[in-house]
This record gives C-alpha cells, structure tokens and sequence, in this order.
C-alpha cells in the first residue's frame, strides 16, 4: 500500500489540502494517509499526529519569540514522517514551516517524493529562494499561471492547477431565515483564520459596526469564522451587547452568506478570492505590530497586498493597511461604496475579468490529484 503525508501548517492550508486529497480518494482506495492538518482533513478521516494550532505561528517576532519551540516542532514532525516512511510528503502553503520540514525529510530520505502546493510567493519578495528549492522539491503545484516562469526559470517540475475558490461547486441549500431576517442587508466579515490576525482585526471590526449602528438600523454583520476561532469570536461579540452580528463556521452555510451579501470586508489574504467569485464588492484590511509591518516593509518589492491587485498593478479592491486599517476609515470607505452602485459594479467587473485570466480550465482539486497520482504509480 501506497503512503502519503500531508502536512499543513494553518486552517486554509488544510482545506486547500482536503480538496485535493477527497478528489484522489475518490477513485484510489489502497492509499495510507497521515497528517498535520485541522478539521478538514480529519473529515476525510486523516488523523493528524498533533492539533494544528500548535503550530500556527505569524510574524517575524512571534516566530523569534518561539524559535525554540518551532525547531523543536519541526523536527518532531520530521521524525514523524520518517516514521510514517511516505512514498510522497504533500506539503501545502505555510512555507516558513512546511518547507523547512520537507527539506529536512529529503536530506534524511532522498526517496520520498516532495510536492508542494501553493507556490511561495517569490514575486512579493526573496526570489532567490527559488535556487534552493531545486535541491528538495520534486514538483510544485502553482495557483497562479504567472508563477511559471519563475520556477521553468531554475528547470524545477511544475504545473498550474489553478485556485479551488475560483471554482463554483454546488452545495446543499440551507434555509437561513432562522439566521438572517428578512429586513437585514448582510455584511460579510474575515477576520482571519490565525488568532493573532483575528486579536488584532476583531476589535477594529466591531468598532467599525458601532459606526454603522449609529448610522443605519438595515444591515446584519455576520462574521465568517474557522472552526478554530470561532469560540474566541463569538465570545468576544457576545460582550459588546449588538444584536446585529452573528458568527458563522459551518462552510456551506458560510458560503450562502457571502453569496447574499452586499458588501464584504476581508484580511488581506487568499479568502479575497473567494468573495471576488461570489461577486461580491469589498475592501481589504489588514494590521500587524509595527515591528512586523517595518521589517515586511523593508523587504516586499510590491505596491499592493491583494493578489487582484497584485495582478492588475492598481488598487481595483482598497486596501486599508496598517494606519488606515482603522474603524473610521472602514466607515466611511464602506460608506462611500454602499452610496455608489456604480462604483460597486464596476469593481465586480474589473475583478470579473481578472477571474477569467486566472482560473484553471479544469477543475484545481483534479490537477493537483493527477500530479500527485502520477508520483504513486511511478
């Protein structure tokens, strides 16, 4: 029997794994798998060695303070999965951590098969990594065409498998009237998905919604929450007394509640994308500790944080970063979308077509098993 570990280091990590690895469940049963990954992962019946959170760090400082207890992690789970003696380790995104587990793996077992999925992003900063990767990357799974020529630049295996959020799959309606009344216009709130994101953005939101309640009595805030934060967000709502915020986890049922939003707020980050596919205008937000925002400063070679953006080269989504990414600027940007139709149908446009440059013409979670499937039978 064929062995694979998959190893994630954040929530969205271990959903963009469980996509790929239900897909090759489907039509591969005599497959053993173990993990580092979170509730989806454990939905597909995979048991992770240890819970996800323990290794969930962010920041540079966060990871100087814990640079003891990361290497001691790090090399747990290295013997972990030489332990486990995987015909291929499938790391996916968070590589300050899981590429530095699959380097090690590989010096120790050069015959395991390494392929990670979501390329570190290269063109925001650090290209010279690229060169390195070469020495411990069997293959990478790209989400973005345009990170080709970065990686056929150094002759390292790649494909272009696209993002799953750009791709619309057909869920089990749910009835929300019990959730959302009917004279309620919904906002969509991301937070985050890592605690200290959500410490950080969580206060600055419900500030942000004390504006809008002073204003206007006709909108819902319905923060989308990880099954890992969601206690810690409902607590914290519950102590502001606002009857017009709920919290929601359940994936289906968050999806319906962005698909009838008006508006969305989000964190910078890959979730973007997916209130983009549901058509829905929004802003960006996104705050850290000064220390983190300068050294990030000092070392990014890009204007923007959205990857919308990022592609286009202007700001089609604002971004409220750092100083801006502040209640009252939320308001009155918020505000000044919800007064102008216009303005929103034109982003819903611009980020439209971007979409279409940037899907897979077919399905991501079929791409990605494929590649993975073609390194087990070989």
């Amino acid at each position: 029997m064929k062995k694979i570990f998959i190893l994630t280091g954040e929530p969205s990590g271990d959903k963009l794994a469980s996509t790929v690895i239900s897909k090759l469940m489907q039509n591969n049963s005599d497959i053993e798998y173990s993990c580092v990954g979170g509730t989806h992962l454990n939905s597909l019946g995979i048991k992770s060695i240890y819970n996800l959170e323990e290794i969930t760090y962010i920041g540079f400082t966060s990871v100087l303070v814990n640079i003891f207890k990361i290497k001691k992690k790090i090399d747990e789970t290295v013997n972990k999965i030489i332990d486990f003696k995987p015909d291929i380790l499938f790391s996916v995104d968070s590589p300050d951590f899981t590429l530095r587990v699959a380097e090690k793996v590989k010096k120790i077992n050069p015959n395991i098969k390494t392929i990670h999925y979501v390329a570190p992003q290269v063109w925001v900063w650090r290209e010279g990594r690229v060169k390195k990767f070469k020495k411990f990357l069997d293959h990478i799974l790209l989400l973005f065409n345009f990170e080709k020529k970065y990686f056929d630049k150094e002759n390292i295996n790649n494909t272009f498998v696209g993002h799953p959020l750009l791709e619309k799959s057909v869920k089990s309606k749910t009835d929300l009237s019990n959730l959302i009344p009917n004279d309620k216009k919904i906002i969509s709130l991301f937070a985050g998905s890592r605690s200290s994101e959500t410490s950080i953005l969580l206060p600055i939101l419900i500030d942000f919604i004390k504006l809008m309640n002073e204003r206007f009595n006709n909108y819902l805030f319905v923060f989308h929450a990880t099954e890992e934060n969601k206690n810690y967000i409902k607590d914290i709502t519950k102590k502001t007394y606002l009857n017009n915020i709920q919290v929601i986890s359940d994936e289906n049922i968050k999806s319906q509640i962005l698909s009838n939003s008006v508006f969305a707020i989000s964190k910078s980050g890959t979730v973007s994308l997916e209130i983009c596919n549901a058509k829905v205008p929004s802003i960006i937000v996104y705050k850290m500790n000064f220390l983190n925002f300068m050294i990030v400063k000092s070392l990014v070679k890009i204007k923007y944080a959205n990857i919308i953006n990022i592609i286009n080269n202007k700001e089609v989504i604002p971004e409220l970063i750092q100083n801006e990414c502040n209640s009252k600027e939320i308001f009155k940007s918020v505000v000044y979308f919800l007064k102008n139709p216009a303005l929103m149908d034109k982003q819903i446009n611009d980020f439209s077509n971007t979409l279409d440059e940037i899907r897979s013409k077919t399905s991501s979670a079929d791409e990605a098993s494929s590649v993975l499937l073609s390194y087990v039978i070989s």
